[in-house]
């Protein structure tokens, strides 16, 4: 279940005084896991699809399943029972599934030695889910994952995170005035003053997430791929430094990003058509 042939390569051996013809192919189980927020997410996927092999399962958070469109199964963590092992005994079919892979490529656990060590039995490859801190050592997450991969792998990822929605550029404006923490969000009433002067050209429609303050007029859309798609109809979006900023890059909508205590050297959206715009800030991620 879940094999498939794949031809990976054609090799000839010249010899006196005939030739040997080679033929192989790749069968790698590989697993991959990613857990993180949505903007963490969102900016290593170049990384995860650099790791594709013959079959490819991804374990991500629940929310994230949707924008995962190159794999052959995608999972959440939770499903696992995962978060078990070097707790308490995680059922036996985790084992049984965890076995199954040539590579498992995870940035979860990377910090936990007991999870560390229940795993150890298995072909486990560790990596750092943040970027390093300080100075020096400063390097764009996109960067900094794909490095990770390439240590592995060939990748010639150009560095921008993709997702592919198939829909037409309407005229009106997306607006997210929220992210996962208060202090990196620009004042709301800055953003309804400028909702108001984009207005005078354009209707201006509002988003927030499941998770976000109450703000009336908002859409909410629980589905981030179809929150993607939706975003990819929009002619401009602005938002704070957040997941969906991310996710509004990821589908090639020009996008506003507003930093305030985050490094945008480090967490910058990445796409063709995005700017950077900071406000004063003292603090940092």
């Amino acid at each position: 279940m879940g094999y498939r042939e794949v031809t990976v390569n054609c090799l000839w051996i010249k010899r006196p005084p005939g030739e040997v013809f080679l033929r192989y192919w790749s069968l790698v189980r590989r697993l991959v896991i990613r857990p993180g927020a949505l903007g963490d997410f969102v900016v290593s996927l170049p990384a995860l699809e650099c790791l594709r092999s013959s079959y490819l399962e991804v374990w991500t958070a629940s929310a994230h399943l949707p924008l995962v469109q190159f794999a052959d199964r995608v999972r959440s963590i939770a499903s696992t029972g995962l978060d078990l092992a070097g707790v308490t005994e995680p059922p036996s079919s985790l084992w049984e599934q965890l076995g199954a892979f040539d590579s498992i490529v995870s940035w979860y656990g990377s910090n936990r030695s007991d999870f560390r060590q229940a795993v150890s039995h298995l072909p486990f490859t560790f990596f750092p889910a943040l970027p390093p801190q300080g100075a020096g050592t400063k390097q764009h997450a996109v960067d900094f994952y794909l490095a990770q991969v390439r240590s592995l792998c060939e990748c010639p990822s150009d560095g921008i995170p993709r997702i592919r929605c198939d829909v037409a550029r309407e005229d009106f404006v997306a607006i997210h005035p929220f992210s996962g923490s208060p202090r990196k969000n620009w004042p709301l009433e800055n953003f309804r003053v400028l909702a108001a002067q984009l207005a005078v050209d354009s209707p201006v429609q509002w988003c927030r997430g499941p998770e976000d303050p109450p703000l009336a007029g908002t859409v909410e859309i629980a589905d981030l791929y179809q929150l993607a798609c939706w975003l990819a109809r929009a002619r401009l979006y602005i938002g704070n430094d957040s997941g969906v900023t991310h996710l509004a890059a990821a589908v090639g909508t020009p996008v506003l990003a507003l930093f305030g205590p985050s490094d945008p050297d480090v967490w910058a959206p990445r796409g063709p058509g995005v700017q950077i715009g900071q406000f004063a800030s003292k603090t940092s991620r």
